[in-house]
């Protein structure tokens, strides 16, 4: 392994380090990873890809529904909860702490409360996924110098 590669190991370690340090994953996600192996190398990218298309789509349904003169707390609550569940089976946890508090605000038809904690969830999940991509990419870059550095040998 040349120098490249041992930093590009490096890198990833630390980001990866930082994302369980600064909340924004848990043990989930490790689990994930180790579901992962030669026959399905692309296993986590597949299902992350899969929670970032889910969330997207019950984003735009929460946005919908809150937008509505009437509206539905039981259904608002019940795409919540979709939320809640697929950001904790990917690791997501600081997606799944802001549905908690988004659920609560549901059973309590609080209409502010539910607006700010899409907001809010909104935000959690857009930096969720910047952070994710950006891990998929280090581990990219890591693949193509490995694979680089066994050309060269």
């Amino acid at each position: 392994m040349d120098g490249v590669t041992v930093q590009l190991e490096q890198q990833l370690f630390d980001y990866t380090a930082s994302l369980f340090n600064e909340g924004f994953l848990d043990d989930q996600f490790n689990q994930l990873e180790q579901l992962q192996d030669e026959t399905n190398p692309d296993f986590v990218v597949e299902v992350v890809t899969l929670f970032f298309d889910d969330a997207e789509r019950l984003l735009n349904e929460l946005t919908t529904s809150l937008g509505q003169e009437n509206i539905d707390f039981k259904r608002l609550d019940a795409y919540v909860h979709q939320l809640k569940g697929s950001s904790s089976s990917i690791g997501a946890q600081t997606v799944h702490k802001t549905c908690i508090s988004f659920c609560n605000f549901c059973t309590e038809k609080n209409v502010e409360g539910c607006l700010k904690s899409l907001q809010q969830v909104k935000h959690e999940y857009s930096l969720v996924k910047t952070k994710l991509e950006t891990l998929f990419k280090m581990e990219q870059e890591l693949l193509a110098s490995r694979l680089s550095d066994l050309k060269v040998e």
